[in-house]
């Protein structure tokens, strides 16, 4: 029960680094990008070509994953995301869902469809047992390592969207975009700043989640759910919300699949309908000022 528990919270915290730069687009930003996976599985394409090609190591690949795809990010907002922050929530998801396509069709030509594999450094692919029987808990190295990743992750998200002056002004730009320029905001730099880290934490997550999610060109089609879960369960007001759906639907995708297999993923869906029936704006919101 414990290792199922544990496996549960480390696969939510990867979860989490994988949906959060989407919460943040989302709810921050109003804008719907659900090419958000197509960054991810550019991370981890991003990695597997570092390591395999170049033979840097797994953990400068992590780094390198998070600048280059947030940089990629960057370079794709001010070309054309940009254009699309002023049309309606349905163009916003037609563009992002063909710019999806594009990119799994992409993939898919020059690398091929056949799953990507990643080479962990020894010191990550042991594993520590503490306890016996019912009781004994199994935790893998790299399950322990995305915990610790990913929870500093969340602290440091969460400390500079609520106590730095940067925080402050993207809030203000998002709750009224005109007074925040009239107050002297470059809106334009906050909301450039703000989709490549959301980018770049995507290409980090994809980075982190080869080895266990499995990487081929459907990944964005194939997690696309579980990030828009994430998010409409944990709210887009916080890190906190989409940080505690994630370790929530986690734990009962992985419990879900060991005890009833033949369910699938039905435990993560009726999970998410009861929170959304209980909570309709999801587990935290935000006021904003309009």
């Amino acid at each position: 029960m414990l290792t199922i528990l544990f496996d549960g919270i480390a696969y939510g915290m990867l979860l989490f680094v994988l949906a959060v730069g989407l919460a943040v687009t989302l709810g921050l930003m109003n804008f719907i990008n659900l090419a958000h996976g197509a960054f991810a599985m550019a991370g981890g394409y991003l990695t597997v070509f570092a390591m395999q090609k170049l033979g840097i190591p797994f953990l400068l690949c992590l780094p390198l994953a998070f600048v280059v795809v947030g940089a990629a990010g960057a370079l794709l907002e001010r070309t054309l995301y940009r254009p699309m922050y002023g049309k309606s929530h349905l163009d916003q998801v037609l563009f992002s869902i063909g710019l999806t396509f594009m990119a799994v069709a992409a993939i898919d030509y020059v690398v091929g469809s056949s799953q990507q594999n990643i080479q962990l450094p020894e010191w990550l692919r042991g594993r520590t047992e503490v306890g016996d029987g019912a009781l004994m808990l199994g935790m893998g190295h790299y399950r322990l390592f995305i915990i610790a990743v990913c929870a500093v992750l969340a602290i440091v998200l969460q400390l500079i969207l609520s106590k730095t002056r940067f925080g402050s002004r993207l809030r203000a730009a998002v709750d009224d975009a005109r007074v925040a320029a009239g107050l002297g905001i470059d809106v334009n730099r906050v909301f450039l700043l703000t989709f490549a880290v959301g980018s770049g934490l995507a290409g980090l997550g994809g980075a982190l989640g080869a080895e266990i999610l499995g990487l081929d060109p459907s990944f964005p089609l194939k997690y696309m759910i579980y990030f828009l879960i994430v998010v409409a369960v944990g709210g887009t007001s916080s890190i906190t919300g989409p940080l505690l759906a994630a370790m929530l639907l986690g734990v009962a995708d992985v419990a879900g699949k060991y005890f009833i297999p033949k369910m699938g993923a039905f435990t993560v869906y009726l999970l998410m309908i009861l929170i959304l029936m209980w909570r309709p704006q999801g587990l935290f919101t935000r006021r904003g000022g309009r």
